[in-house]
């Protein structure tokens, strides 16, 4: 007899998870997600059109603490609840509802970067790899035993968006390998050590505004990080908002005595940092439109 599992998900991880526990024989009764904000870039898939495509029912509320939810959880009896890349916390006594254990998938190698936005923040950091991990779900978050986690690499050109690819293979990976485990009651808890790591909160789009005055290697990381399909790193000048969205370190050091910001050089566009080094602007754009480095020149004064 297969188990039967209510899973709450969301994104591309959801999408892919959803799909491994459907393969593994997963009786997957309900699909709690999110309705698609209108006002959010949607550039990932749709976990609501995966369990319609294979006769799941799909329920979108706006509340997870919501007394109706749980009935209708309690209803199904799972012995499981997942959580793939869901936004909000799910309550415990909801958790409590799944009689062999709730689980959630996150984009980081637990214990570090729990929280919100992990792939973002990890490229931000400068990390040079992340991945995925299946943990148990408790009071805070992030903060269960490891199932079993995927580490991928961050190569020192990667987007945020590259990466989160690649956290989503991890995902599906790390899913299909420890799932047989987990089903049979024989998977290992392994020691979540919060203190080996940190919690971020999660990032708005103004938190992509370019400092220029830091070293070259933070602004570059900021820019990857917000990269599209994020809303990009940018920065207010001649009264307009200009969006770096490609760049990459500079070989030699910019002019003496440029000050810092966009500055154009040989008909190049860079960024001029507080440390002394450069940017080389692969890509700059104003209300959606690339801008040349002439055009930029010509705008900025």
């Amino acid at each position: 007899m297969s188990s039967k599992a209510v899973v709450f998900a969301y994104h591309n991880v959801g999408v892919r998870c959803l799909q491994v526990l459907l393969a593994r024989g997963v009786d997957v009764a309900l699909v709690v997600t999110h309705q698609d904000n209108p006002n959010e870039n949607i550039w990932f898939g749709s976990v609501a059109a995966v369990a319609a495509e294979h006769g799941i029912p799909v329920i979108t509320p706006d509340d997870p603490a919501d007394p109706a939810l749980a009935a209708q959880i309690a209803a199904v009896a799972p012995d499981f609840i997942f959580s793939f890349y869901y936004r909000h916390m799910i309550p415990v006594p909801v958790l409590e509802l799944a009689r062999h254990g709730a689980f959630n998938m996150h984009g980081s190698l637990l214990p570090k970067y729990r929280g919100r936005v992990p792939v973002n923040w990890a490229v931000l950091k400068g990390e040079t790899e992340t991945g995925a991990t299946l943990h148990e779900m408790a009071l805070k978050p992030d903060a269960g035993a490891i199932i079993d986690q995927t580490s991928v690499p961050i190569l020192p050109d990667d987007t945020a968006g590259e990466v989160f690819e690649k956290v989503t293979v991890a995902a599906e990976q790390t899913l299909w390998r420890c799932l047989p485990g987990l089903l049979a009651g024989t998977a290992p808890r392994h020691a979540n050590n919060l203190a080996e790591g940190s919690y971020f909160g999660g990032r708005k789009p103004e938190d992509g505004r370019i400092d220029w005055t830091k070293p070259a290697a933070e602004v570059y990381n900021l820019i990857r990080a917000v990269a599209p399909p994020y809303p990009g790193a940018f920065t207010d000048t001649a009264g307009r908002r200009w969006v770096v969205t490609r760049a990459r370190p500079s070989r030699g050091s910019p002019p003496a005595g440029l000050p810092c910001g966009l500055q154009v050089v040989d008909n190049a566009l860079l960024g001029v940092c507080g440390d002394g080094n450069a940017l080389v602007i692969h890509e700059l754009m104003l209300d959606g439109a690339v801008v040349t480095p002439a055009q930029f020149s010509q705008l900025n004064h």
